[in-house]
């Protein structure tokens, strides 16, 4: 059984929009190195605009060289391009952002998630069509990739193995 004990409630704002976050402690040791696996955390807002995919390329580029994992630089720099813009095009509703997160996991998991708050699920196209070759590109170079549901909007994301 764990014990769970709350810090506090803070207000943060997510696409313009207010949510709650609870901050709680975990007594569970085994709960608490699950916690702490997840050490690394990096994640940054972006306005509606062309010039934020050069600035999360540029933000993903620092967390990856700060926590010394350059061997899969070009694949992760290239699904975050795609991640970002597909945010920026279908995405993000005028006047709102897209968030970027970055976590590195202590199982050797780098996770990219390209967080909108607009409506429909992004869907693999086919490789000869004219557009929407994104997603692919993300599906071959990461080794999971997938979509969660959010209200608003979703959470795209990928995942790549890495080692320090």
């Amino acid at each position: 059984m764990s014990v769970r004990h709350a810090l506090g409630t803070r207000t943060d704002f997510l696409y313009g929009l207010a949510y709650c976050t609870t901050v709680v402690t975990v007594s569970d040791a085994r709960l608490m190195e699950d916690v702490i696996q997840q050490r690394c955390l990096r994640e940054q807002f972006y306005r509606r605009e062309r010039r934020s995919v050069p600035a999360a390329r540029e933000f993903v580029r620092t967390a990856v060289t700060d926590w010394g994992l350059g061997a899969r630089m070009d694949d992760v720099l290239l699904c975050v391009s795609e991640l970002a813009t597909n945010a920026l095009v279908h995405g993000v509703p005028p006047g709102r952002g897209y968030r970027l997160k970055l976590w590195l996991h202590g199982a050797g998991v780098l996770r990219v998630e390209v967080h909108d708050s607009g409506g429909g699920l992004p869907s693999l196209q086919e490789p000869d069509g004219e557009s929407g070759r994104g997603l692919l590109l993300v599906a071959a170079l990461a080794d999971k990739w997938g979509v969660d549901e959010r209200d608003p909007g979703k959470i795209v994301w990928c995942e790549f193995a890495v080692s320090a």
